[in-house]
């Protein structure tokens, strides 16, 4: 029995036309290359897509024993690039020995209108890494990156490994593993082990102090005892936290856009930014996932394993972003819908497909007057460095470290929310009860104010101290300009409590984007011995006890009290 068939591939859309009832094994049209592989688990239920390749196939399958079967792929490919393709899919069955065959011609010369559609979930999702032969079809729409899966469909996920290497770990692994469905041959093995283009080697020097949790990209965190020295940061070892390789930028050619509804569309240059009023502000950024390793100790989560080092204070001089926004005509109060209205921000580092990081908060911010955001093209009065956003980083004090974009490009008034994975499908908190397998990315809202915590920076947890009293200093911080009203320590698990010296504030201002630095003696002996410590904001928020009812898939916002177990002598 025979069939013919016509597939269009476009981006995440497989139509499909068929001249029969009778199902297709689409799964044949996945994979990149000739290979020879086992697949433990037959999926020929599932349409196939692949977003980046289209060629000639030709198959031919055979059962091999009840531990899987066994497919051998051979044909001619021949590349070819459009939004919509056309083929010709026929089948047979031979019902003697069991074989399926299936040869898929893929041809541009004709082209079928008024096709069915169907969704990317719709379809199946094959990769490659390594050796193994991955089903992911299921874990795109839970991934926070699924669209930069789509590009790797049908080809090696190595590529794009070398991109995000945070992928390498063994965890990432263990959830990969759980997709296996083959192998691949040898020939294919030797194929993909060509080198791979190295997107970082053009990475800027960092200080060996620095903590690091990955190298591409390089993400390292301030060691907390050095964090408690003073209360400004210093740059080179201030938190460095990198989503993509770092940009190579030329300042002579640098040039800020900025465009959007109800403004005028501007460009300026370095020299134009620094032309505008000189302010500075204190203010302290915090990566979303700082403490995470915190949270893990209670139940795993996924992300860097940062401990409390992914934060730091500076001073940020630059230009008021409101005197910017104000000179291409912007003016919050005219916008009647302000909560429906976004303020954009795009940088100049970016992936394989030219997408760059961004992210966005929302207009009504813009109407507190006390609200400070800054174009700032120094740190702690120096250039900032090209590891914090060279030449130019927007400061958004309060809210989430993501939102404030190094390397800013552009500038954009919209009335949507920026639709880049970090602000659409990462960097938000959901319910404890919800998995990487159950989430629903739109059910929550992007991070932007952070919540009040705190954290003891001169002592690690199991630190051999002397029995008496001990001096211990941490940090304490909260977002959206609240200041810290006291910081408390325990050391009979929350029985009593002891109020700490606030040792350093920031200057007296309308808001409190600052940390505070918080000092305390402490009696300890062999019985006093676990450390509690935790913070009040002036809105009187306080941290959680512990991580049990806050606790989320992704290690976000990990706020509940710190606490270390000392090792008294």
């Amino acid at each position: 029995m025979s069939r013919k068939s016509i597939l269009a591939f476009n981006k995440s859309l497989v139509r499909l036309l068929p001249s029969s009832s009778h199902p297709i094994p689409i799964w044949t049209v996945l994979l990149s290359g000739p290979s020879t592989f086992r697949v433990h688990e037959s999926h020929s239920h599932r349409k196939c897509y692949s977003q980046n390749h289209s060629s000639k196939f030709n198959y031919s399958s055979e059962h091999e024993n009840a531990s899987g079967e066994s497919w051998n792929k051979s044909g001619i490919f021949g590349a070819f690039t459009g939004l919509t393709l056309a083929a010709y899919v026929a089948w047979r069955k031979s019902e003697q020995n069991g074989v399926h065959a299936a040869t898929v011609r893929m041809e541009s010369e004709e082209i079928k209108k008024d096709l069915p559609t169907y969704k990317s979930s719709e379809v199946a999702i094959w990769v490659t890494f390594k050796r193994g032969v991955y089903d992911v079809t299921e874990f795109v729409e839970k991934h926070p990156g699924g669209s930069r899966i789509m590009m790797a469909a049908g080809a090696s996920l190595e590529p794009f490994w070398e991109l995000y290497p945070v992928h390498q770990r063994p965890d990432v692994f263990q959830i990969l593993a759980k997709y296996r469905i083959g192998n691949l041959s040898e020939e294919d093995v030797l194929e993909q082990q060509q080198p791979a283009e190295d997107h970082f080697k053009n990475e800027p020097k960092r200080h060996p102090v620095l903590k690091q949790r990955s190298l591409k990209p390089f993400n390292g965190e301030t060691p907390p005892s050095i964090l408690a020295e003073q209360f400004y940061t210093p740059n080179d070892v201030f938190y460095v936290r990198n989503h993509l390789p770092v940009p190579q930028v030329d300042v002579k050619s640098y040039c800020l856009e900025i465009e959007g509804i109800s403004i005028k569309s501007s460009s300026l240059r370095l020299d134009d930014v620094k032309k505008f009023p000189k302010v500075t502000i204190a203010a302290t950024i915090q990566c979303g996932g700082n403490r995470r390793s915190d949270m893990s100790k209670a139940k795993p989560s996924a992300g860097l394993a940062w401990s409390g080092g992914a934060i730091g204070n500076a001073k940020w001089t630059g230009a008021s972003l409101k005197d910017i926004l104000k000179k291409a005509g912007f003016d919050p109060k005219k916008y009647p819908h302000p909560e429906k209205v976004h303020v954009q921000f795009e940088g100049l580092d970016s992936d394989q497909s030219g997408e760059c990081y961004g992210a966005s908060i929302p207009l009504t911010y813009f109407l507190d007057e006390n609200f400070e955001p800054v174009l700032a093209y120094e740190m702690n009065d120096k250039s900032i460095p090209i590891d914090h956003g060279f030449p130019l980083r927007v400061i958004l004090p309060g809210i989430v470290g993501a939102r404030s974009v190094k390397w800013l490009s552009r500038i954009i008034i919209s009335n949507q929310e920026s639709q880049s994975l970090w602000q659409q499908r990462d960097y938000k908190v959901f319910s404890p009860s919800v998995t990487m397998e159950s989430v629903d990315f739109n059910s929550a809202p992007a991070i932007m104010d952070t919540p009040v915590t705190s954290y003891i920076c001169s002592h690690e947890d199991g630190q051999v101290v002397a029995q008496g009293n001990i001096k211990m200093q941490g940090y304490a911080f909260s977002g959206g300009g609240r200041g810290i009203v006291r910081v408390e320590i325990s050391k009979n698990r929350g029985n009593t409590w002891e109020v700490a010296t606030i040792k350093h504030k920031a200057p007296s201002a309308a808001r409190n984007w600052a940390w505070v630095m918080w000092e305390a003696e402490v009696a300890v002996n062999k019985q006093d011995k676990e450390i509690w410590v935790k913070a009040v904001d002036t809105g009187y928020n306080q941290q959680p006890e512990d991580f049990k009812n806050v606790w989320n898939y992704r290690g976000l916002v990990s706020t509940a009290y710190h606490k270390i177990t000392l090792n008294v002598k």
